[in-house]
């Protein structure tokens, strides 16, 4: 099987239900920015501990589950998809609370960069937080599954926290925000 096609060559994709839309859509949109974050993902994962691997793995299967119902298009006979796992938000708040107990209370706002891990950490929250907007930007025009945006959101939180996880289990030191003093005029 060759990997290219030549069908996209005038700037449409296929869906998975057969359909064919622009590759501006906001469909194509939303999954490709769930596609670039499990690429960030992937780089973090060679960048955290070993025991946070297996985390960020699921997470990534996650996200292929979520792009795949946002592959699938408006299809007119419901396609077989993987679900969801129904606590997976849950699961992402009891790490977050599990991993925010093991650090000081956060009393600054922080800048990335405070080592790798962190940084890249901090890297796929943003693109999270843009994947979460894609999403409800399409879902702005098209109903689609409440649970995907929840996921995302509860999603950025984990990072977040991951990141400042990493910063004290690696032995950096988070580095505070001060916002510039300008001189009296």
């Amino acid at each position: 099987m060759k990997i290219y096609t030549r069908t996209g060559d005038k700037g449409e994709t296929g869906l998975l239900g057969g359909c064919r839309v622009s590759k501006a859509d906001p469909r194509i949109e939303a999954y490709g920015t769930l596609d670039e974050l499990n690429a960030v993902l992937g780089l973090l994962v060679q960048e955290v501990p070993e025991e946070d691997r297996e985390a960020l793995r699921r997470i990534q299967a996650a996200l292929f589950v979520i792009g795949s119902h946002l592959a699938a298009g408006r299809s007119e006979k419901p396609l077989p998809l993987p679900q969801l796992e129904s606590g997976a938000v849950r699961w992402l708040e009891e790490d977050i609370d599990r991993r925010q107990a093991e650090i000081p209370p956060m009393r600054y706002f922080i800048l990335p960069g405070s080592c790798r891990a962190e940084a890249v950490a901090h890297l796929a929250r943003t693109v999270c937080r843009r994947a979460e907007r894609r999403l409800v930007a399409l879902y702005a025009e098209e109903p689609g599954e409440p649970l995907f945006v929840e996921y995302l959101n509860r999603l950025s939180d984990w990072l977040f926290i991951l990141g400042r996880h990493l910063t004290y289990r690696l032995g950096a030191e988070e580095i505070p925000w001060q916002p510039e003093k300008k001189p009296p005029a």
